[in-house]
């Protein structure tokens, strides 16, 4: 087996690394590393969202909770698919036509403040690095269970791919990357699921309802399988789709708002096809794998059905497809980890991009090692309850109310994120507090919404100047409204 896996996982490895080496032909100036030049196709950027989306939580993860927690978890699969809703009806053509590159570029065009850009830059660093130590340690169980080397080897395989890919053209590499490894993931994970369901043969498998273990809700309400506990993971998860950096940095990726607005549209569609693997799995987790943690049910399952030969060519099929996740994710969130910070701290140029790739994957890899293994599903549902409680009320009421000002946005960030971080810490010390401890988001959200339009009714005077330029610049087609490059326009903007 150990040879079947290190070959399916040597050889998504190089196939990243050597898509992601062929330089696109416009990989030269800021916006071709922040944007991909701006001219990425929607099918192929639909493909590129969707990978992102099927992280190794998704892929993994979730299906062990399905397996081990029963009928509710089902829900979880639709929980992003929904935030797609959300940010096609509210967010994609008026953030396109803003003309910026990344959220935190959003907040300063819009509120005209500096200070919130900054702000905005910690909060898509600190997604962003929940998301990426979620990818290693679920990388480095993967290499554990599997081969019975050390988990860090999984972790540096990750980080040095990712690096070669972010470096090598910025987000148009990134984006060959990721839209080859969806098709890769869903081939294989739907492929080897086919395979094990005919393995399972006259055995019984049959459907079922309710949890199958009783456990608490872990961090971020992962795995409570009471109904206001599934419907506060949903809230998290549909609202912050919209904040997510490494997301939300792919609509501006298109040509236009029309362009945008397909690429969500793909998004779904495909992720519709993905939702079919985790209850597979589960379903079949639940009947043949009866020890575990949820997180390797998946990896363990053809081995189950079928053993010898057969099943350890799957389950190298299998980490091959797991790696493909973790890298997918990985390099997305460092492109736009990286991209957001370069922006902050330099404002242009390629090196700066490629030094804050180098920092931010450095400090990943540091938690990474100092924090214990985490079950994946838990920080990246962590990540979306931030991102929910914080960049989501910025971009609704940026885009769709004038009157909001940069006090109100620095209030919203400090309540939704200050609620979501001592809720967080309460569960981790064992505070019980009921279904709010575990799942931040139902709180936060409202807190963090109330607080920016309180704030900004009180502060009319901080409303930034020309802000009906903006709005207008936002909602009418472009060929109207004549969208301008954020960054080549930006004193021009500040002087208006």
């Amino acid at each position: 087996m150990t040879v079947a896996v290190l070959t399916g996982v040597a050889f998504v490895l190089v196939l990243g690394v050597m898509v992601g080496s062929a330089r696109p032909r416009r990989a030269s100036g800021v916006c071709d590393f922040h944007v991909a030049a701006r001219a990425v196709p929607p099918w192929w950027n639909g493909a590129a969202i969707a990978s992102e989306v099927t992280s190794g939580a998704a892929c993994l993860g979730l299906a062990g909770l399905i397996a081990t927690r029963g009928g509710p978890m089902l829900w979880y699969p639709l929980g992003a698919t929904a935030g797609f809703v959300v940010i096609l009806a509210l967010v994609v053509a008026p953030l396109r036509r803003s003309g910026t590159y990344t959220l935190p570029d959003f907040a300063e065009w819009r509120l005209r403040s500096a200070r919130l850009r900054r702000s905005a830059t910690f909060l898509v660093l600190v997604i962003g690095l929940a998301f990426m130590v979620a990818q290693f340690h679920a990388a480095g169980a993967v290499v554990r269970l599997l081969t019975g080397l050390p988990p860090w080897l999984g972790w540096v395989a990750i980080a040095s791919a990712a690096l070669v890919v972010a470096c090598g053209g910025g987000l148009g590499s990134v984006t060959s990357v990721l839209a080859a490894q969806f098709w890769l993931k869903l081939v294989v994970f739907a492929g080897v699921g086919a395979v094990c369901w005919w393995g399972a043969g006259a055995r019984s498998v049959t459907w079922f309802e309710g949890a199958y273990r009783a456990a608490e809700p872990g961090l971020a309400g992962v795995g409570d399988p009471s109904l206001p506990g599934v419907l506060t993971v949903l809230v998290a998860c549909a609202l912050g789709t919209m904040g997510l950096p490494h997301v939300i940095v792919r609509v501006y990726t298109n040509s236009d708002g029309r362009e945008a607005r397909r690429s969500i549209v793909a998004t779904q569609v495909m992720l519709a096809v993905f939702c079919v693997v985790p209850p597979l799995y589960g379903l079949l987790g639940h009947g043949h794998v009866h020890a575990g943690p949820p997180d390797e049910i998946v990896l363990l399952l053809p081995a189950r059905l079928l053993p010898g030969p057969v099943g350890d060519a799957l389950t190298g099929a299998l980490a091959a497809g797991a790696f493909a996740a973790f890298l997918a994710t990985t390099t997305g969130v460092l492109v736009a980890v990286g991209g957001a910070v370069s922006a902050c701290l330099a404002r242009a140029g390629v090196r700066a991009f490629r030094a804050a790739v180098c920092l931010v994957l450095l400090a990943a890899l540091a938690l990474t090692a100092l924090t214990g293994p985490r079950a994946s599903v838990a920080l990246v549902l962590l990540g979306f309850s931030l991102s929910a409680a914080t960049l989501c009320p910025l971009l609704v009421l940026g885009i769709w109310w004038r009157r909001l000002t940069d006090a109100g946005v620095a209030a919203g960030f400090a309540l939704g994120g200050g609620v979501t971080a001592v809720l967080v810490v309460e569960e981790q010390a064992g505070v019980k507090m009921g279904v709010l401890t575990s799942n931040p988001a139902p709180v936060a959200v409202p807190v963090a919404f109330a607080a920016m339009v309180m704030i900004s009714l009180v502060t009319p005077g901080r409303m930034p100047r020309g802000v009906g330029r903006m709005m207008a610049r936002m909602h009418l087609p472009e060929h109207l409204a004549g969208p301008r490059d954020y960054r080549s326009s930006q004193h021009g903007d500040r002087s208006s």
